[in-house]
């Protein structure tokens, strides 16, 4: 095989991965021109088509769906080799692609970043912060973090942190005027801010547990959001009530801007993991960043006292 040869299959992966000439192009270092006509060359040379473009989507034709199966499994075999001879030294180092939702990125990531750094300064972290369920490998990550309900099969998972809790909150003024939701089907009666996970179709259905069984609300409200900064935002300013993890609601409920409601409605849950797949070598990057989070990290609450120094 030739260079020109590798470097045009791994194009032709990288697209498929990405579903997207211009994202595949952003990853590759190149134009989406020149991306293209590296493809193109790549079908002129095999004598077959193995992409359907359309100005909106990228497809496998059924010779690229047979190609995509053979050689996406030794490209990845290969880069291993590659990864295991440069990382083999003393010191961990290159770049770690890391996928995180925003709420595991404060809570656990964020508030290490500088100790992190100082252990590992030769480790460039490339990380995408994305709320969306991502499959990992088939997007190039070396590592993400997921919620246990959401863990893949056939990935390591490393848990940060203990058990999580979502608490319902609202501001004074909205309870001043609307009142208190006494029970879970209250909050039908109630003004709701609505979550959709960025990717996702359906609204998040609020999750209460009683008597050791987990049920739903489907709430309704004023405000849909895929980012739940904005609805704690939205929850401060008065909009309704909001549903999310208590380590981020709790500073605001202790400066009186929040309120939380159906305490006893609010069941713990299996937090969150790192994950990443299950292969012959792990990187030591990859290693030091596993083990460096699941030893040192701390939720955002805990850094928040430390910080203030009680």
């Amino acid at each position: 095989m030739r260079g020109s040869d590798y470097a045009e299959l791994k194009a032709f992966v990288t697209i498929v991965a990405h579903g997207n000439f211009a994202r595949a192009a952003a990853e590759l270092g190149m134009s989406a021109s020149t991306l293209s006509q590296t493809i193109r060359a790549l079908e002129a040379r095999l004598g077959l088509r193995l992409l359907n473009r359309t100005t909106r989507s990228v497809s496998l034709t059924d010779a690229g769906e047979r190609l995509h199966a053979r050689f996406r499994p030794a490209m990845i075999e290969m880069e291993a080799a590659v990864r295991s001879v440069v990382d083999a030294r003393d010191t961990p180092a290159g770049t770690l692609r890391v996928h995180l939702p925003s709420v595991a990125a404060a809570t656990f990531l964020e508030p290490t970043l500088g100790r992190f750094h100082a252990a590992y300064p030769d480790i460039v972290l490339d990380v995408t912060i994305d709320g969306a369920v991502t499959d990992i490998v088939e997007a190039g990550y070396d590592v993400g973090a997921r919620l246990g309900e959401f863990l893949e099969a056939d990935m390591i998972a490393v848990q940060l942190g203990g058990e999580q809790r979502q608490l319902a909150v609202a501001s004074p003024e909205y309870i001043a005027r609307y009142g208190r939701p006494n029970v879970p089907g209250d909050l039908l009666q109630h003004h709701c801010i609505n979550w959709r996970q960025p990717g996702g179709k359906g609204l998040y259905k609020w999750e209460f547990l009683k008597d050791n069984t987990w049920f739903s609300v489907a709430v309704n409200g004023p405000l849909i959001v895929s980012h739940r900064e904005m609805a704690l935002a939205a929850a401060v300013q008065g909009v309704g009530i909001a549903f999310w993890a208590e380590d981020l609601v709790r500073p605001l409920i202790e400066d009186g801007k929040l309120v939380p409601l159906l305490e006893e409605w609010c069941g713990t849950f299996p937090g969150w993991f790192l994950c990443y797949p299950s292969q012959r070598y792990t990187p030591p990057s990859l290693r030091a960043f596993v083990d460096f989070l699941r030893r040192d990290s701390r939720p955002a609450e805990t850094a928040r006292r430390n910080r203030n120094g009680s």
